[in-house]
């Protein structure tokens, strides 16, 4: 079992959605995680698992980290940062029930029912295409190595439910 957890969302085929599960090929590839994390390219179906952490009661990790593409009209295509699932605007909202990504309540079920830290690094699109074009634009290409080095960060911490906000300067 693996105390930390992360899981890149997203579709590969549609442009900068591709952001989450680029990631995990760039960890994976170029990166050596500790024994005590794995990381999952969930695409679009991390639902399932999430579900199957808050119906176990064995095997649960301490620390499950997400990883998607956001729309924030103010930030900059390629920011890297840090979100509660309280501050994930309506749109997305309605976006990751398409992606089949957790629901807020879920999230918030996982954390407060389960006692698993959940964390969200989201990255700012510059582009989603409207019909099938794969590749991560530019920013979301510097945005992959910003993330990997986060969460890097993140695991060398002593202990993950101390990382807040405040804790990661990307």
């Amino acid at each position: 079992m693996y105390s930390t957890v992360i899981f890149g969302c997203g579709n590969l085929i549609m442009g900068d959605d591709g952001f989450g599960p680029a990631v995990i090929e760039k960890l994976d590839v170029d990166y050596q995680l500790p024994d005590s994390a794995t990381a999952i390219d969930a695409m679009t179906g991390i639902r399932e698992y999430l579900f199957d952490y808050l119906l176990s009661e064995e095997g649960r990790p301490e620390h499950i980290i997400i990883l998607d593409a956001v729309d924030f009209p103010q930030r900059k295509a390629g920011d890297v940062f840090l979100i509660d699932s309280s501050s994930i605007p309506a749109k997305k909202i309605h976006d990751f029930s398409l992606h089949q990504f957790p629901t807020v309540n879920l999230l918030h079920e996982l954390e407060e029912h389960t006692g698993i830290n959940v964390t969200i690094i989201a990255a700012q699109i510059e582009y989603i295409p409207a019909e099938i074009e794969p590749g991560l634009s530019q920013p979301m290409t510097s945005a992959v190595s910003k993330a990997c080095e986060m969460i890097m960060e993140m695991l060398s911490e002593t202990s993950p439910r101390e990382v807040t906000l405040d804790d990661v300067r990307i």
